[in-house]
């Protein structure tokens, strides 16, 4: 049986929209943080060595990563659904944004929150350089966005499940406003109405409202 393992307010709410939108089986277990560290409690961090969400089981597998874990779910459990392949034509865009998601924009998002972390104290400098990889990202996905309705192109694919994350749930750690972002805006509204991205926000993290906008 496929488990998911959630982290409550973390990346592996991708994990369970990704179930949802596919329509497959799968056992839920919320983990909620430790109250004084915020950090992953000792049953989670003993599911593997990386100790950080996501994680899965299945039988005897226990895999982290949301890449491989995405590509297991869609390759074993949902047929090929959700991905593009090397056959079609946006096939290099789903690969970018596949792997831009973890490869860089989280990178870009953990700078910002380094810098609210460290209050100033970096030298102007490096402060400059985390501050121009940081909205450099942002102004990426808002280009893409402005080109076509989801990441991979017309259509909605796990690029969008990967991505999301990091234009909503991790804003709540970074503070990152996107009142100068309309087309991501819009492209979250979109979002948002899927069934299946409401489903899982409510069973993921019941007491969070989704930050959309």
């Amino acid at each position: 049986m496929l488990t998911v393992h959630h982290l409550g307010v973390s990346q592996s709410e991708r994990i369970v929209w990704l179930c949802e939108e596919l329509g497959i089986p799968y056992e839920l277990k919320v983990y909620d943080r430790e109250p004084d560290t915020r950090m992953a409690p000792a049953s989670y961090k003993a599911l593997h060595p990386v100790g950080s969400a996501p994680i899965i089981t299945d039988g005897d597998v226990v895999l982290p990563e949301s890449g491989a874990i995405m590509e297991y779910i869609i390759g074993k459990y949902g047929n090929g659904r959700l991905a593009v392949g090397p056959d079609q034509p946006n096939y290099a865009d789903y690969l970018f944004w596949f792997h831009y998601a973890n490869g860089s924009f989280m990178p870009s998002q953990m700078f910002a929150l380094l810098l609210a972390m460290q209050g100033g104290a970096e030298s102007p400098m490096t402060k400059r350089f985390l501050q121009e990889r940081t909205e450099r990202a942002w102004t990426l996905v808002e280009q893409r966005l402005g080109q076509v309705p989801y990441f991979a192109g017309n259509e909605f694919t796990a690029a969008d499940v990967i991505m999301v994350f990091s234009l909503t749930t991790m804003r709540a750690f970074t503070g990152r406003k996107l009142d100068d972002l309309p087309n991501t805006r819009a492209y979250l509204k979109r979002v948002g109405e899927r069934p299946a991205y409401r489903r899982a926000m409510k069973k993921g993290d019941p007491g969070m409202a989704p930050m959309l906008a």
